[in-house]
């Protein structure tokens, strides 16, 4: 089993930073990969980005691309979301997620391939 806990989140202005972490407990990096997923108020939750820990493999949304930038400290078994110029519709309960590496390419297509889930950290995007 992986227990995964969120942190970092909080508000911020528009066009400002944030950096979430998600630290996993449990079984290692080497059977997962992780995820951030997304669930704004009123609509359905989605991915953002996904890493690889073993090889560093990296995968993002059409959102997030060229904004956010996802990294993994295998030591620490922290998985980061650094999220930079934000906006109002970033506005969103951020989640972590543990896929198998076996569907690492389905990640962020579908939750349907998450085994595990952390409780999520509000990021709120306001002046």
């Amino acid at each position: 089993e992986v227990q995964l806990v969120e942190s970092g989140g909080g508000l911020v202005q528009p066009g400002g930073s944030l950096r979430l972490s998600c630290t996993a407990s449990g079984e290692t990096f080497d059977d997962y990969s992780l995820a951030w997923f997304r669930q704004a108020p009123g609509k359905e939750r989605e991915g953002v980005a996904c890493i690889s820990p073993s090889n560093g493999t990296t995968d993002y949304s059409g959102s997030a691309k060229g904004r956010f930038t996802i990294s993994s400290d295998n030591a620490k078994n922290t998985v980061y979301l650094q999220m930079n110029n934000l906006k109002p519709e970033d506005t969103a309960v951020y989640y972590c997620a543990a896929v198998p590496l076996d569907y690492t390419d389905y990640a962020l297509v579908s939750e349907n391939f998450v085994d595990y889930w952390g409780k999520g950290t509000l990021v709120t995007v306001s002046s």
